[in-house]
């Protein structure tokens, strides 16, 4: 067996052993959304920052966490860790610069969720002939990857516009990861050969 497919055996193993997180994360970007969409707009901004770094951190801790817990057993931790330290390091660059401008804010959660996105899709590669369902991943890399490009191209929208790209990004977001979680819990990673 290749040392590709056996990264993608590990992965799947770690991701269906762990699929609570993968739901907490959902539920987490989902109520993200909501608080978004129900905010005074003069408060979202604000909040907005406040609101994504919280999240951006919880994520990218749940990542890591996952990643951690299985590193003796699979050899692909270090790709999960990663994954995880992007939101872990937006989480930290939005508390520790609280002043950010809208626009600054706009380019700094624009270069997360592309590279968030790609590194789902990495993963998605990975795990494609692993498991069925794999395409939830692949469009959640693509949804991050043109949300992100989105808000680099439109710089100049308005912040109320862009309150509402955002909360769309994580509602559904927060689906299609719910949706993979619940993949993920019924696969039995002990039916595979590793």
């Amino acid at each position: 067996m290749s040392t590709p497919e056996t990264l993608a055996k590990q992965m799947v193993s770690s991701l269906s052993k762990n699929w609570w997180v993968l739901a907490l994360r959902g539920v987490a970007s989902i109520f993200f959304a909501i608080m978004l969409w129900t905010l005074p707009p003069q408060e979202s901004i604000e909040t907005l920052i406040l609101v994504f770094g919280i999240f951006a951190f919880v994520d990218g801790s749940l990542q890591v966490w996952t990643a951690l817990m299985d590193r003796k057993s699979h050899d692909n931790w270090v790709v999960l860790v990663l994954w995880g330290v992007v939101g872990i390091a937006a989480g930290i660059m939005t508390f520790t610069v609280p002043g950010l401008t809208a626009v600054a804010l706009l380019f700094y959660i624009a270069v997360w969720a592309i590279a968030k996105g790609v590194l789902e899709i990495i993963a998605a590669i990975r795990l494609r002939k692993e498991i069925k369902g794999e395409w939830l991943l692949v469009l959640l890399g693509l949804i991050s990857i043109l949300f992100g490009g989105f808000l680099m191209a439109n710089p100049a929208a308005g912040a109320l516009t862009l309150i509402w790209v955002i909360a769309m990004y994580a509602f559904v977001f927060g689906v299609l990861f719910v949706a993979l979680a619940v993949k993920l819990k019924s696969f039995k990673p002990e039916q595979m050969d590793i």
